[in-house]
């Protein structure tokens, strides 16, 4: 049988074959379900299988071996796959073994069914390597477009974000200048400290986020104290910040952990912070801190329109920026940087313990830590 018949008749067992080989070879495939995993994988073996029955003369054969074929007139399905992997957390290294895998599992079954290889047999071997390659490149261009539009927009984000407390700051210091009022210049001033302390967030997350792709991780210095005292004092300052937005707590009056109490800080107020930027504005916003002899379990619930099914994967990614169907087509999805869901994993995981996330329309949106009574 010829291979791209091959191909066209048996799609559903190489399919099956491949995922469960792409399942044990590429990390993030472990918690992608069937129909994630398979994403266009179908489409795209059988335009290879129908590039293969097209006649092809050498010049294209050439142009093609040289990355130089002729370009879909429309995206195609290796170009979608490139740009949903992007999103779905794949680095290039495992967006290549993906197809690789693809390519080892059609030519390994194709091969049970073949007695003897001859001329006929390698052309079309070569001819589906060729569409292999093709669809590859396809890929990895789609990938590395949606990479470089991510760097722009995460660069824009940061000029615009800099430059509101920026611009507040430089006015607090000319009113100062200005004026001899008390009053004035103690709403002046605090103004001044909040710019300063957007500021310096935004500062500390970039500097975090250098140490982690430099291998370095979050240093985390865990200590013996009251976690609930921390919940308390971190909740009050979110309310204090947001004075108009109904917050809830549920938290023992005492839960001894050990713990490192200023990352942990910075944990709270990013899911929190994270809770009332996203949230119903008419729904109040709860934090429930729960303690038994496995450990400490923290929930940040809102209720608001829930998380696309397609960021779930990679929500607790650096630098991604989720906007909800609702948003208009102009809008900047506000999430600062896009870095604090992705510093609350670091410091969770410094922990020894592990965070997740739930979202339905009915439900809300919750975010879970746990941590273990005593970090490793």
């Amino acid at each position: 049988m010829r291979l791209s018949q091959f191909i066209k008749d048996n799609i559903e067992p190489i399919l099956l074959e491949w995922e469960a080989y792409a399942r044990t070879m590429i990390p993030p495939a472990e918690t992608m379900s069937v129909a994630e995993l398979r994403d266009h994988a179908h489409d795209i073996l059988l335009a290879v299988a129908q590039d293969m029955d097209t006649a092809q003369s050498e010049d294209e054969r050439q142009a093609k071996s040289l990355g130089r074929g002729k370009p879909p007139a429309q995206a195609s399905f290796s170009a979608i796959h490139g740009q949903l992997r992007q999103r779905s957390g794949f680095d290039l290294i495992q967006l290549g073994a993906e197809y690789r895998a693809l390519r080892a599992t059609v030519l390994r079954l194709w091969m049970h069914t073949v007695d003897t290889v001859d001329a006929a047999k390698l052309e079309e071997m070569t001819r589906f390597n060729e569409g292999i390659d093709q669809t590859l490149a396809e890929a990895l261009a789609s990938y590395s477009e949606l990479v470089a539009n991510s760097r722009d927009t995460f660069l824009a984000v940061l000029g615009h974000d800099l430059r509101n407390p920026l611009s507040a700051l430089s006015s607090c210091i000319e009113l100062l200048a200005r004026t001899e009022e008390p009053a004035k210049k103690g709403n002046t001033v605090e103004v001044a400290k909040r710019s300063l302390n957007a500021i310096n967030t935004m500062v500390t997350d970039l500097l975090e986020y250098t140490r982690t792709r430099l291998g370095r991780g979050i240093k985390v210095s865990p200590k013996p104290g009251n976690f609930a005292a921390l919940c308390r004092r971190t909740f009050e300052e979110v309310c204090f910040a947001h004075p108009k937005r109904a917050l809830r707590s549920e938290i023992p009056e005492a839960v001894p952990l050990t713990f490192d109490e200023p990352r942990m800080r910075q944990v709270l107020t990013n899911l929190l912070g994270n809770a009332v930027q996203h949230g119903d504005a008419a729904s109040p916003i709860i934090l429930v801190v729960q303690s038994d002899d496995e450990g400490v379990t923290v929930v940040v619930k809102n209720q608001g329109v829930p998380i696309p099914p397609e960021a779930m994967q990679v929500i607790f990614n650096p630098l991604v920026q989720v906007a909800s169907k609702e948003s208009e087509l102009h809008e900047r999805p506000s999430t600062s940087l896009g870095l604090g869901l992705f510093i609350a994993r670091e410091i969770v995981t410094g922990h020894s313990g592990r965070i997740a996330v739930t979202s339905t329309a009915k439900e809300g949106t919750a975010f879970t830590v746990h941590l273990p009574r005593t970090a490793a």
